[in-house]
C-alpha cells in the first residue's frame, strides 16, 4: 500500500503505545540488530507488509459459480443439522 507523501522528511517523531509483549519483541530485535527501537519497528512492519499473502484467486465453475480454495472445515449434512437444531 502506497501512502501519499505528506511531509518532506521521511523521518517522523511519533508516540505509540505498544502492548508489553510487542515492546519486548521489538526491543530484543533492536538489540540483536544493533538498531534503535523505532528502526526495528519500521523494519518489522516493512517485512510484514512484504510478506503479506496475495489475495485468494476466485475461480469460476463451468456453470459460473465461484469456487473458493478449500480451507477449514467442510460443510456436511451433520454440520447443517447441528446448525438447524440451534434454532429449534
Amino acid at each position: 500500500m502506497q501512502l501519499p507523501n505528506l511531509v518532506d522528511d521521511y523521518r517522523m517523531r511519533t508516540n505509540v503505545t505498544l502492548d508489553e509483549d510487542v515492546h519486548q519483541i521489538a526491543s530484543i530485535y533492536a538489540a540483536a540488530k544493533g538498531i534503535t527501537l523505532g528502526a526495528a519497528i519500521g523494519e518489522l512492519i516493512r517485512k510484514t507488509e512484504a510478506a503479506s499473502p496475495a489475495a485468494a484467486e476466485i475461480r469460476r465453475s463451468p456453470n459460473g459459480l465461484p469456487c473458493f480454495p478449500p480451507t477449514g472445515k467442510g460443510l456436511t449434512l451433520k454440520v447443517v443439522k447441528e446448525a438447524e437444531s440451534e434454532f429449534d
